[in-house]
Order: structure tokens, then sequence, then C-alpha cells
């Protein structure tokens, strides 16, 4: 079995400065830090939850794993990689149709086994009969959700605030991420519980305010919800650019002129992309005024295949 002494590429992962003449105008100061790096292919914030949750299925005798994911899924991505290098068996329930894809051809390559699963059972992935079902099928696994968002996972993701805060003084700063299963985000909050700072969430799927209830429910399984967080932090629903896995011309755009201000940052266009697109917006409309903002790279870049525009990068 694999070893869970893990080695990163880079250990603290850095944390750097993003150039561009909107900053300097506004007088605002954003730093990112470069979760991207922490792994090849287990990347930015899948690593984070999915560290403790390998453990426990190693812990608890199970050697396979089962989760949900779209065709285009960086979880599934990265389950599929982490599965392979910790020895353990991996299933994917694909919501719709198997695309041949290179997502989904690199988690068959991997080691997983698909299963396509129409869109009206895909909506029972958190119902007990439901996944009653999947046991009487699949046999003996270890569950996790969709997105790798559970109790085990923002646990992991505290880590990130534990190694920033090693790098920076964090009093008065605005922290920032992507959300798409608000497992991050949740994690975030609560690595921040004794720092005075504010932390923003930007949902990536269209009507994002849900997230709000599952982030509460995150924090309560996880035993770190306090009624005061509620002053902590907040989600910007308005960011999406229409809907999860949608990349319109303007981000695309958005993308080029970062990365020439910024040419050794990448940005994966599901979710860091739209971060950073919905931060320089409300810089330009002064909501931060004379602020130190950090914004939280969350990794994802195998989503840029696909994406003739976009520098192409090595898998």
């Amino acid at each position: 079995m694999g070893s869970f002494t893990y080695n990163t590429a880079m250990s603290p992962t850095p944390l750097q400065p993003i150039h561009h003449p909107l900053l300097d105008k506004k007088q605002v100061t954003l730093w990112i830090k470069r979760e991207d790096l922490n792994h090849p292919t287990i990347s930015g914030n899948k690593w984070h939850k999915l560290k403790l949750n390998l453990q426990a299925a190693q812990t608890q005798g199970y050697d396979t794993l089962l989760s949900f994911g779209g065709p285009y899924s960086n979880h599934i991505y990265a389950l599929a990689t982490a599965a392979q290098i910790y020895n353990l068996k991996s299933i994917g329930l694909i919501r719709g149709e198997l695309h041949n894809n290179p997502t989904l051809n690199d988690a068959k390559r991997h080691g997983m086994q698909l299963y396509p699963l129409s869109r009206q059972d895909y909506r029972k992935k958190d119902e007990p009969h439901f996944l009653a079902q999947l046991t009487e099928q699949f046999g003996p696994h270890y569950l996790i959700p969709e997105g790798g968002s559970n109790a085990l996972a923002v646990t992991g993701c505290m880590s990130i605030i534990h190694e920033l805060a090693t790098q920076i003084n964090l009093e008065q700063t605005i922290i920032s991420c992507a959300c798409g299963t608000g497992g991050t985000l949740a994690g975030l909050i609560a690595g921040s519980a004794t720092i005075n700072c504010q932390l923003i969430g930007f949902p990536v799927l269209k009507q994002g305010e849900f997230l709000y209830s599952e982030i509460k429910q995150l924090l309560i399984q996880s035993g770190n919800y306090s009624s005061s967080q509620t002053q902590q932090w907040q989600l910007v629903t308005d960011y999406h650019l229409g809907g999860y896995g949608k990349v319109p011309a303007q981000l695309i755009q958005f993308i080029q002129d970062f990365e020439y201000y910024n040419p050794t940052i990448l940005l994966d266009p599901v979710y860091t992309a739209k971060l950073c697109y919905g931060l320089f917006d409300l810089i330009r409309q002064d909501r931060f005024n004379q602020q130190t903002l950090i914004m939280i790279h969350t990794g994802g870049l195998q989503g840029r295949r696909g994406i003739p525009e976009l520098v192409p990068i090595s898998t």
C-alpha cells in the first residue's frame, strides 16, 4: 500500500504576487496560493480532500473506492490517480453518458471502472436506499461523495490555511476560492476560526446559493461549526459565466490577458479562472480599497485540455 508520508512537488507550495495594471491602478495587492503545484495529477484541493479519506479507507479495511462525477470531473480524474498510487480499486459513477474525452480516458488508464448513471438515478446519489443498491451491485466499498466533499475533506482542507499562515500575516486579509461542492471553502472557514480575516467563495454553478446550507452542514459534520462564522464568510454567485463547465469567449480572453502578465501561472477554466475573473471585476468596481487579497489556486489544470486557445499543459 502507498505510504501517507506525502512528498509534494513543493512544500510549502508558493505564495506568489499577481501582476496586472488594474491592480496597480486600484492599489490592491493580490496573492495566489499555488496549490496547483502540490502534485502533478492529484493537484490542488483534490489532494487535501482525498488524503484523509484514503487513509480512512485503508484503516477500515476497504480495497475499493466508489464515487460520483460528471464526464469532465476533476474529482474523478484525481480519485482514479490516487487509488492507483495507494493500490486501491476505484469505481466512478458518471452522470449521463461515458464520453470519449481525456478526463475519463485518463481515469480508465489509471484503473478506474466507469459506469454511466442516468440523470434521474444520479439525483439519488445521497439516498440511503440507492446507496444500498450500489453495495449490492458492487460489493463493499468506501464511499466518497461527489466532488470529494465530506467531513474528512473539510479537515484536510484546513491545512491550506495552516500552511498559508506560515507564509503571510492573514489578519485583515480577504481569502477567496472557487466553489463546486463547498468542501474547500468549509475547510478554509474551519482553519481560520482564530484569524481575523474574511473568506469569499465564488460558486462555479448556477444558483450557487444552495452552498450556504451545504457548507454549514459540512462544518457541522466535521465538528467545526460556530454561529459566529456567518459574519466571516460569504458567497458571490454572479460569476459562474453560464454554469458549470461553461467557458465563454470572455473567459478565454480574460485567461489570455491574465497569463500575459503572469506567464508562470496557468488558470484552469472551470474553477480558478472564474474566481479570478470575479475578483478582477469586483476590484474594477472598487469593492476592495487598498486591501490584501489572497486567492487559492485549486488545481484542475487538466480542464484546459480541449480548449485550443489556451496554452497546453503536459499530462
